[in-house]
């Protein structure tokens, strides 16, 4: 991208950020139930620990696409 590489890896930072908060937002809305109202409400784990698998696997792809 550019000669300097720190600003080369915060670009890649900031992409990987962008697209890992669109493709989680993507998945809440396309959750038959409401995520923040399970968690937070009714304090729900598993659906905690599934949000955070989720989460660390959209978080692995994407670095990995990025790297």
């Amino acid at each position: 991208m550019t000669g300097i590489p720190l600003l080369n890896g915060l670009l890649f930072a900031a992409l990987g950020l962008i697209v890992f908060a669109v493709a989680f937002s993507i998945l809440a809305k396309a959750a038959p139930l409401g995520l923040w109202k399970e968690v937070v409400q009714e304090r729900n784990i598993a659906v905690a620990i599934l949000a955070g698998a989720v989460a660390l696997g959209l978080a692995w792809i994407i670095a990995a696409t990025l790297h």
